[in-house]
C-alpha cells in the first residue's frame, strides 16, 4: 500500500508539473515553455534557474540565443519537433549550467565547440539525437571538467574510439552507449578512460561481439585499469561461448555489478542447439571481485555443476526469467558469500535436499512463479542464514519444509491445511490457497513470533471440532479478506477465534459475506486500531460489536439500513459509502452527526445515499431533510402511552384466552353463526386504503408446498373467489431480474402487514431474515404492529432466542403458533385474516388476537 501511495504521489507531482509547464510563462525562478509553438528562445528574467523549452520548433541555438543567465542550472531543449543545429559556444552565456538536455531531437549540425564555456556542467543528455562516431573522435567534450554523466544512448555510433580529451574528464562517473551500433570494444578505443572509476558503463543492445569473430589477442582487455561499479552488456545476443570469451578477456578488471540480462545462453525447453553455460563460462571473472551478477531473461535450462565457482565474492545472483528446470549437484559450489538468490519465473518442478548446498550465507531466496509441487524436508534446513523465502505462484500442497524461516511467502499455491506444522515465522503470507477449516487459523495464531498473517482469498468457511483460545500473543496484523467466514460463524461455533490476541492492531474481514457479527467476537481485541468490514452484507451494527480502542473503521459496500452515531463518535476515521440507508426519521441522528462531526469520513458524500423509500432513492444523506420528524421528548411520551395501552390490551387478551381455552371450538362456531346473522359492517367493505397488498407473506421456499396447502388456498383471493385477502409472496409477486433486496423492501413497505412464517428452514434462509429485519425497521419507523410472527413446526423458545434478531422480537412482543388441534385451524385463519385487515398503530403487542402458545405440528 505504501508503494502504491508513493506512485500516486509521484503521478500527481508529474501531472502538476505538466499542468504548470503548459502555462508558457516565467515566475523569476522557473521559466516553463513546454509545447508553446516557439521557434526561438523566448526572453526570460536574469534570475531564472530552470528553463524548460522542450516540445517546440526551435531550429537553431547560437551564441546569441540566450542572454546572460548566471543562475541557470537546468536547461531542457530536448524533443524539438523540427531538426535543429547547435552553433559554436552556443551556451557561453550560461556559465553555471549544471544539466543540459538535448535528448530525443534530431541534431543536424553540432559544432565541435558547441559545449565550450560550461565549466560547471555535470550532466549532458544527448540520447536519440542521430549522432555518429564523430561526437567521440573530434573532442566535442573538451574542457568539461565537472561532467559526471554523459548519455549518448540511441544514436548511430558505430565504433568506440574515444578522443584523448576524455582523459581530462576527471569527474566522469556514468557513460551510456546503449542502443547504438557498436560491433566491438577494444582496449585501444577506451584507453582514455583507463584509471577512472565509473559507477555505470552501459553497452547494452549494441550487438557487441556477436556479429563477427573477434581477435581477442589483438583486441585486448577493453576495461583494463578501470574500476566499474556497474557494467551493463545485456541484450547483445551473447551465447555461452561468447560470454566465456568476453569474461576471459576482461579478467582482472574490477567490476562490482555485471549485467548480462536478455542473453541467449542455454538450450531452453525442448531445444539442443545452444548449450547451457558451464564452469568455464565465468572462470575469467575469478579476479574481478564481482558482487552482483544478473543473468535474467535468458534460456538457461540446466544449472550445471560448479557453474559459478569462480565468483567467490558474489553477493547477489539473479537467474529470473530463464527456463531452469534442473539444478545439478554442486551447482552453487563456491558461492559461500551469496546473500540473495533469485530463481523466479523458471520451470522448476521439484526441489531436493542438495539443490542449495554451498549457499551458507544466503538470506533471501526467490522461487516464485515456478511449477514447484514438492520440496524435500531438508532442502532449506541447513541454510542457517536464510530469513526470507518466496514460493508464491507454485503448486505446493504442504509446508513441512519451512518451520525455521522468518518471512515466508506461500500465496497462490494448493495448500489445504497447515495445522500440523510447527512454524516459527514472523511474517507468513498464505493468500489464494485452499484452506477451508478455521482449525488452521487457530493453529497459525498460536505461532509465537508471528507478527503478520495474510490469509486473503482462501476458502475459510467451516469450523470442525472444538478449539480453545489461542493462548499466545498472536500477530499484530491479520488479513482474512475474501473468505466465507459467515458460513462458519452462523453455525454458532468458532466465535472465540480472536480471543487471546492482545497485540492485534489491524484486522481485515472484508468480502466474507458477513450478515451479522457474532456476539463478543471482537471483545478481547484490546489493542485493535483498524478494522475493515467492507464488502459484506451487514445490515446493522450493535454497540457491543466494536472494541473501545478502535480508531479506523471501514464498513463501506454493505447493506446498512441505519447506524447509531454513538458507535462512530470515538473513531478517528470511518468509511460509510455505498450502503443502503433507509432515510426515515430513525436516520436523523446519523445525518446530524455526519454534518457536525470532526471524524474523518472517507469517500464522497455523494456515495452515502438513500436506498429506501423509493422517493428518496439515490439522494445523498447530506441532502435529506428531516423536517416533520417528532422530537425526542414527543417520542418518549408516545412510547410511554403505547406501553400503557399495550399492557391493558395484553391483560384483556390473556383474560379472554383463559375464559375460552376449554370451549374455543364451541365459541368459534357461535361466532361464525352470529357473523352470518349480522349484516356486513363498513369496516370490512370500506374503501381501499393506500396499501397495494393486505399482507406480505414471508416464508422459506422449502416450505412453499405446506404454505400453499394450509394458508394460501384459504386466504388468498387469487386462489379462490371466496377468499378476501390480496397477499404478496416471492414465488408469484417478486419482479424477476430485479435486485432481491429491492423486491423485499417494496413488499414490506407496500403491504398492510408482514406475516413471517418461522420454521426451521426460515431460520437458515438469509433472505427471510433480511425480510424480517426490514419489517422490524418499518415497525420502529411507523410505531405500528405491522409485523406478525407465526411459528410453524416444533421450534422451541430456546431455538428462537438463539437468533439475535428474532430473539429480540420474541422478548418484546407476542407471536402465534400454528395450532395442533384441527378444530382450531379455522379459528386461527379467521382471526389472522381480521388482524391483517385492521389498522393497529401504536401497539407494541397484538392484543386483538388471542395469541396462544399451542403445541405445534410440522
Amino acid at each position: 500500500m505504501g508503494h502504491q501511495l508513493g506512485r500516486a504521489l509521484r503521478l500527481l507531482l508529474v501531472a502538476g508539473a505538466v499542468a504548470s509547464a503548459s502555462c508558457c510563462a516565467a515566475d523569476g525562478r522557473r521559466a516553463l515553455y513546454r509545447s508553446c509553438n516557439l521557434s526561438q528562445v523566448p526572453p526570460v528574467p536574469s534570475t531564472t534557474e530552470i528553463l524548460l523549452l522542450s516540445f517546440n520548433y526551435i531550429r537553431a541555438i547560437t551564441r546569441t540565443s540566450f542572454p546572460l543567465l548566471e543562475r541557470l542550472q537546468l536547461l531542457e531543449l530536448g524533443t524539438q519537433w523540427t531538426p535543429f543545429s547547435v552553433d559554436r559556444e552556443a551556451f557561453r552565456n550560461l556559465p553555471n549550467l549544471r544539466t543540459l538536455d538535448l535528448g530525443n531531437s534530431r541534431v543536424d549540425f553540432l559544432h565541435p565547440d558547441a559545449f565550450q564555456g560550461l565549466p560547471h556542467l555535470q550532466e549532458l543528455r544527448l540520447f536519440a539525437c542521430g549522432l555518429s562516431d564523430v561526437v567521440l573522435t573530434d573532442g566535442y567534450f573538451r574542457n568539461l571538467g565537472a561532467l559526471s554523466r554523459l548519455d549518448l544512448s540511441k544514436n548511430q555510433i558505430g565504433s568506440l574510439e574515444l578522443h584523448a580529451s576524455f582523459r581530462e574528464l576527471g569527474s566522469l562517473r556514468s557513460v551510456d552507449f546503449s542502443l547504438n551500433q557498436i560491433p566491438a570494444v577494444c582496449e585501444q578505443g577506451l584507453r582514455p578512460l583507463q584509471g577512472k572509476a565509473l559507477s555505470l558503463l552501459n553497452l547494452a543492445a549494441n550487438g557487441l561481439y556477436s556479429r563477427a569473430p573477434v581477435d581477442w589477442g589483438r583486441c585486448g582487455n577493453p576495461f583494463r585499469n578501470m574500476v566499474l561499479e556497474t557494467l551493463d552488456v545485456s541484450n547483445n545476443g551473447w551465447t555461452a561461448d561468447v560470454t566465456g570469451n568476453v569474461t576471459r578477456a576482461i579478467g582482472g578488471s574490477q567490476i562490482s555489478s555485471l549485467v548480462l540480462a536478455h542473453h541467449i545462453m542455454g538450450q531452453g525447453f525442448g531445444f539442443q542447439n545452444i548449450r547451457d553455460p558451464d564452469r568455464s563460462t565465468f572462470a575469467g571473472l575469478a579476479r574481478s571481485s564481482v558482487l552482483r551478477l544478473d543473468l535474467s531473461h535468458g534460456f538457461v535450462f540446466s544449472l550445471n555443476a560448479r557453474l559459478f565457482e569462480a565468483l567467490g565474492d558474489l553477493k547477489l545472483l539473479d537467474l529470473a526469467h530463464n527456463k531452469i528446470n534442473r539444478i545439478a549437484g554442486e551447482a552453487f559450489h563456491g558461492l559461500g558469500s551469496v546473500q540473495v538468490l533469485n530463481l523466479s519465473h523458471n520451470l522448476l518442478g521439484e526441489l531436493y535436499n542438495s539443490d542449495f548446498s554451498g549457499l551458507a550465507e544466503v538470506a533471501y531466496i526467490d522461487l516464485q512463479h515456478n511449477h514447484i509441487g514438492i520440496i524435500q524436508d531438508q532442502t532449506f534446513r541447513f541454510l542457517g542464514a536464510l530469513r526470507t523465502l518466496d514460493l508464491r505462484d507454485n503448486a505446493l500442497k504442504t509446508v513441512s519444509f519451512v518451520p525455521g524461516i522468518d518471512t515466508v511467502f506461500l500465496g497462490n499455491n494448493k495448500l489445504e491445511t497447515v495445522s500440523h506444522v510447527d512454524l516459527t515465522a514472523s511474517f507468513l503470507e498464505l493468500s489464494d490457497n485452499r484452506l477451508e477449516d478455521l482449525g488452521d487459523l487457530y493453529s497459525l495464531l498460536r505461532v509465537p513470533a508471528l507478527q503478520v498473517l495474510i490469509l486473503n482469498r482462501n476458502r475459510l468457511s467451516a469450523c470442525r471440532g472444538r478449539h480453545g483460545p489461542t493462548g499466545s500473543v498472536g500477530p499484530e496484523r491479520l488479513f482474512l479478506g475474501g473468505n466465507m467466514l459467515q458460513l462458519a460463524w452462523e453455525t454458532g461455533r468458532c466465535w472465540d477465534v480472536f480471543r487471546g490476541l492482545p497485540r492485534l492492531r489491524v484486522l481485515y474481514l472484508n468480502h466474507n459475506y458477513l450478515a451479522t457479527l457474532p456476539p463478543g467476537l471482537l471483545r478481547d481485541l484490546t489493542a485493535l486500531r483498524g478494522l475493515d468490514l467492507s464488502a459484506n452484507r451487514l445490515s446493522t451494527l450493535s454497540p457491543g460489536d466494536l472494541p473501545a480502542t478502535l480508531e479506523v473503521l471501514d464498513v463501506s459496500r454493505n447493506q446498512l439500513l441505519s447506524l447509531d452515531p454513538g458507535l462512530l463518535a470515538p473513531l478517528r476515521a470511518v468509511d460509510l459509502t455505498h450502503n443502503k440507508f433507509i432515510c426515515g426519521c430513525e436516520l436523523r441522528p446519523l445525518v446530524r452527526w455526519l454534518n457536525r462531526t470532526n471524524v474523518t469520513v472517507f469517500g464522497s458524500h455523494a456515495d452515502m445515499r438513500c436506498a429506501y423509500p423509493s422517493s428518496l432513492a439515490g439522494t445523498p444523506l447530506s441532502s435529506v431533510s428531516m423536517e416533520g420528524c417528532d422530537d425526542e421528548e414527543a417520542l418518549r411520551a408516545l412510547a410511554f402511552s403505547l406501553f400503557v395501552f399495550s399492557t391493558v390490551g395484553v391483560t384483556l387478551f390473556l383474560l379472554a384466552v383463559l375464559v375460552a381455552a376449554k370451549l374455543r371450538g364451541l365459541c368459534f362456531l357461535c361466532y361464525k353463526v352470529a357473523r352470518r346473522l349480522l349484516p356486513t359492517g363498513p369496516a370490512e367493505d370500506g374503501a381501499p386504503d393506500a396499501y397495494q397488498y393486505d399482507a406480505y407473506l414471508c416464508f422459506s421456499g422449502r416450505d412453499f408446498e405446506w404454505v400453499q396447502r394450509a394458508l394460501l388456498r384459504h386466504l388468498d383471493a387469487q386462489y379462490s373467489s371466496r377468499n378476501r385477502l390480496n397477499l404478496c409472496f416471492e414465488e408469484r409477486d417478486f419482479v424477476p431480474g430485479r435486485e432481491h433486496i429491492a423486491n423485499i423492501q417494496d413488499a414490506v413497505w407496500s403491504s398492510r402487514k408482514v406475516v413471517c412464517l418461522v420454521s426451521r428452514h426460515f431460520l437458515r434462509d438469509g433472505w427471510c431474515l433480511e425480510a424480517f429485519a426490514a419489517a422490524r425497521s418499518r415497525c420502529a419507523s411507523h410505531l405500528d404492529g405491522a409485523l406478525v410472527l407465526v411459528v410453524v413446526g416444533s421450534l422451541s423458545q430456546y431455538q428462537l432466542m438463539r437468533h439475535p434478531a428474532i430473539g429480540g422480537f420474541v422478548r418484546q412482543r407476542r407471536y402465534l403458533r400454528w395450532p395442533e388441534d384441527l378444530q382450531d385451524v379455522g379459528w386461527f385463519l379467521d382471526t389472522l385474516s381480521r388482524h391483517i385487515l385492521q389498522e393497529q398503530r401504536g401497539a407494541h403487542g397484538d392484543g386483538s388476537i388471542p395469541l396462544r402458545t399451542v403445541a405445534a405440528v410440522a
